[in-house]
């Protein structure tokens, strides 16, 4: 048995230092078709799996008559399904998951910043965040509506980050 994993690592190490080409030539002869992936990484390993089968006999006929049998009874589709069109006046709403880290405010909070003496008062809602009486996805967005300029929202409210940063006055 040790030969066969020495056989293997060989193997691999053997096909590693083949080029690209090399290795879709290699995968031809044993698969008996072309490939069109130049993914070298896949390649190789493809074709030691190829040849293990080859040399130890792949799946029983037991594994592949069921394996036909749960293939049969699966249904097989191409294409994913198609969204229906929305009409004319539809709101299509979709789940928006911000990522936000545990630091940062929750929903119904509020963030407030001064700017240019106006006050920025911005609500966190479960999905974006309310400026002015519009809902909008980022505070990236509204940073922007505010300046003018391309801001991160979360830099120019001063709020934590990823990285830790200290935040601004907050409150629920």
């Amino acid at each position: 048995m040790p030969t066969r994993i020495n056989d293997t690592h060989a193997t691999v190490l053997a096909l590693g230092r083949l080029t690209v080409p090399e290795l879709k030539q290699r995968y031809a002869e044993v698969f008996g078709e072309p490939t069109r992936t130049n993914h070298k990484q896949y390649l190789v390993k493809r074709i030691v799996w190829r040849m293990q089968a080859l040399r130890e006999g792949g799946l029983s006929d037991r594994a592949r008559r069921r394996a036909i049998e749960l293939a049969d009874d699966a249904e097989i589709r191409l294409t994913a399904p198609r969204a229906p069109s929305p009409g004319p006046g539809t709101v299509i709403t979709a789940a928006f998951d911000a990522g936000r880290p545990a630091t940062f405010p929750k929903p119904g909070s509020v963030i407030r910043r001064e700017y240019k003496g106006k006050a920025i008062v911005v609500r966190v809602l479960p999905r974006g965040f309310e400026y002015e009486g519009e809902v909008y996805r980022s505070l990236t967005a509204i940073a922007q509506k505010v300046t003018g300029a391309h801001w991160n929202g979360v830099s120019f409210f001063g709020l934590p980050s990823a990285r830790g940063k200290k935040g601004s006055e907050t409150s629920a």
